[in-house]
């Protein structure tokens, strides 16, 4: 054939080259079986495409879970408390270290510079760990001295750590914002103002940087796990993808610089209503309005031990008076306040000042809730927000309770186990949310168990809070030859993943050994929940995250009921005379907070309020005067001759009440006092009637 040259091929030569093709063959199948990394993180939605190295371990493998339940619930774990950003607050300096850095965990996870050489002038550790503050200050690569279940000054919520957590289950993080002026200006080492506000902006910042950050590793906005959300459509579709919701709140003691000196507020309303505006704006959702010290919205809850009489002494130097104790008036109490000195603190105290002793049977908070705190709990429902009712003394978490169901409002939360246990129906009733501090396995458990029959009866699930960062101490080791130690790898709870010991840097940490050291050991610590409480425990921690959103879910979507008695014609069985003003039937109807109707000094009276047409009642809410009713029953008639009891209490003890009954048609509301709780007659300043 012209223009075809001809070969003549050795034998040897062409086994060669048919070896050569099934090489390449076989290379080809190989590749497409095995993918190469980019296309391997491609596929892996939740392993990041540029993460820092080096960078501490995750220690999870498999595919974090997505979607709902066969109900169309979400489903994953909830932190209701957790300080992503506490170093940014308290000065600077008081928590070491941080959740992230662009330049590295080398540069993240370092101690104060006061802390080096040997943590001798590490002296928050003297009040909260005791001992002499002594540690080795390397973090990164050592870790051997810190983070620990017993140190309070250490950063334990590295992101990656978080990353873990998320992997290993939870689905819905509150990232508390926090700080404390007063902590701020007395502790020795800071970089930056004490202003509360100053650094509440800047935390809420730093946490939108944080989720920028984590972005990055996976290709840019929006792509990240770490998704910080202002609803609860945004949360539930976060959560329906797998990622973390994380949700903004605030825990500090003097919001919009409402402190007290000597018992005078030093804010206003105008001040309130800017505060809460801006907080909004940032993104919070959830906030406390007061927390470690008094300030001029509401009494706290107080702290015990040594903890306590630094910050009674904090107190003191914040506003002119120590804490002051009277008896309670049922039973629900508050914290035993700390008597232990703490001579570091106690120094602080001008030249003849001591911190009181307290009576061992009056264990109540004087101050409750001011009339400026009961204008922040309304503006919070106004705006939607859901109110932190720990850290509120007996007295003041008792008024703000009576506040949210005179409003039928759900948004209470108490997530952290310093409320006092005995009110968590009442939380349940409202539609609210309660999680527990993150107790070591024993004591979790056992509450988790006491409060279990309401759970079932509210069909609600449960959250903890880790307070990481938060200065309260984590469970300690069990050891490795405890019962029911955990034993590595284990599977999440929804079976999806396998969880190793976490390891950074030269560090492995092993919950039996090491106790609750930091926030990637959340899933090693349910795990030794679920071997020391049992299944029942986790399957309502799992449900968590469904209950959470329900309660912030039912706070969005809550509308404001009318009051149907206001302005509507009343009458009374007697009216209080006096020559310079009118206590009138009416003028418990009028919307005037400040008048009010007032009866005959005898007991058996009663107040009628005309609807004017049939209406379905099902909520009577009262505000009383300090003559107030301790027995007495909600009547209700069609026709204004035939009477029906809805309602009915003989343990009333005045302040604002809520009368809620099943729906009922009436024309005619009546209040019907049988017993006085005074020497007086009985006074209302005004009466609400209402259909939802």
């Amino acid at each position: 054939m012209s223009g075809v040259v001809s070969v003549t091929r050795h034998p040897h030569s062409r086994r060669h080259r048919l070896i050569a093709v099934l090489s390449l063959l076989l290379a080809l199948v190989a590749m497409a079986l095995v993918p190469v990394p980019g296309a391997a993180a491609a596929g892996d939605w939740w392993t990041p495409t540029a993460r820092p190295a080096p960078d501490s371990g995750i220690n999870v493998t498999g595919e974090p879970f997505k979607g709902t339940n066969a109900k169309g619930e979400v489903r994953g774990f909830v932190d209701a408390h957790d300080h992503l950003m506490s170093n940014e607050g308290f000065g600077g300096r008081l928590i070491c270290g941080k959740p992230f850095s662009e330049l590295g965990v080398a540069d993240a996870l370092k101690d104060c510079p006061e802390h080096y050489p040997d943590g001798s002038l590490a002296v928050f550790d003297y009040i909260t760990k005791g001992g002499d503050g002594r540690h080795d200050p390397d973090g990164w690569p050592t870790f051997k001295d810190w983070p620990a279940y017993d140190s309070l000054t250490h950063q334990q919520n590295y992101y990656a750590w978080v990353e873990r957590a998320w992997r290993g289950g939870e689905r819905v993080l509150v990232n508390d914002l926090v700080t404390n002026g007063v902590i701020c200006s007395v502790y020795f080492f800071k970089d930056r103002s004490c202003d509360e506000m100053t650094s509440i902006r800047l935390q809420a910042q730093k946490t939108y940087e944080m989720q920028a950050y984590i972005d990055t590793m996976y290709g840019g906005p929006g792509k990240g796990w770490f998704r910080i959300v202002t609803d609860t459509a945004q949360a539930r579709s976060v959560v329906q993808q797998g990622k973390l919701a994380v949700v903004l709140g605030v825990e500090t003691s003097e919001p919009f610089g409402c402190k007290q000196i000597l018992d005078v507020g030093q804010c206003s309303k105008a001040d309130i209503d800017r505060g809460l505006d801006e907080l909004y704006g940032l993104g919070v959702r959830s906030m406390f309005l007061c927390h470690k010290l008094d300030n001029a919205l509401c009494g706290v809850r107080f702290d015990e031990g040594a903890l306590g009489t630094a910050i009674n002494v904090g107190q003191f130097l914040s506003t002119g008076t120590f804490w002051q104790t009277e008896k309670c008036a049922g039973p629900q109490h508050d914290n035993p306040i700390g008597l232990a000195p703490a001579l570091t603190a106690q120094k602080e105290l001008p030249p003849g000042v001591a911190v009181p002793s307290y009576a061992a049977d009056a264990q109540c908070n004087t101050r409750g809730l001011t009339e400026l705190g009961a204008y922040a709990v309304r503006g919070m429902v106004k705006r939607k927000m859901m109110l932190e009712i720990d850290h509120m003394s007996v007295k003041a978490a008792g008024q703000a309770f009576d506040i949210m169901e005179s409003e039928s409002y759900p948004g209470v939360l108490s997530s952290h186990s310093w409320m006092d246990l005995d009110w968590i129906e009442r939380v349940y009733k409202l539609g609210g949310f309660v999680a527990q501090y993150m107790n070591g396995a024993e004591a979790f458990s056992a509450e988790a168990k006491r409060t279990d029959a309401l759970r079932d009866k509210y069909n609600v699930g449960y959250g903890y809070g880790t307070d990481m960062n938060g200065v309260g101490g984590w469970p300690a080791p069990r050891g490795a030859n405890a019962p029911n130690a955990v034993q590595y790898p284990f599977r999440s709870t929804d079976g999806g993943s396998v969880i190793d010991r976490q390891t950074a840097g030269q560090r492995t940490w092993d919950l039996n050994t090491d106790g609750a050291a930091h926030y990637g050991l959340v899933p090693d610590w349910l795990e030794q929940i679920r071997l020391v409480g049992g299944q029942g425990v986790i399957d309502d921690l799992f449900r968590g995250a469904e209950s959470y959103l329900d309660t912030w879910g039912a706070s969005e979507q809550r509308k404001a009921g009318v009051n149907l008695a206001a302005g509507a014609a009343a009458s009374a069985s007697a009216s209080e005379w006096n020559p310079f003003t009118s206590y009138a039937p009416g003028r418990a109807v009028d919307g005037d907070q400040g008048s009010r109707w007032a009866s005959d000094w005898s007991d058996d009276q009663w107040l009628q309020v005309d609807l004017g047409s049939e209406h379905l009642v099902k909520r009577v809410t009262l505000a009383w005067e300090r003559a107030y009713g301790k027995g007495y029953r909600i009547e209700v008639s069609t026709d204004g001759a035939n009477w029906q009891t809805v309602w009915s209490t003989s343990t009333g003890d005045g302040g604002l009440d809520t009368a809620q009954f099943a729906g009922v048609p009436a024309r005619y509301v009546r209040v019907h006092g049988v017993q006085r709780g005074t020497q007086w007659g009985y006074s209302l300043y005004e009466v609400g009637i209402y259909s939802t």
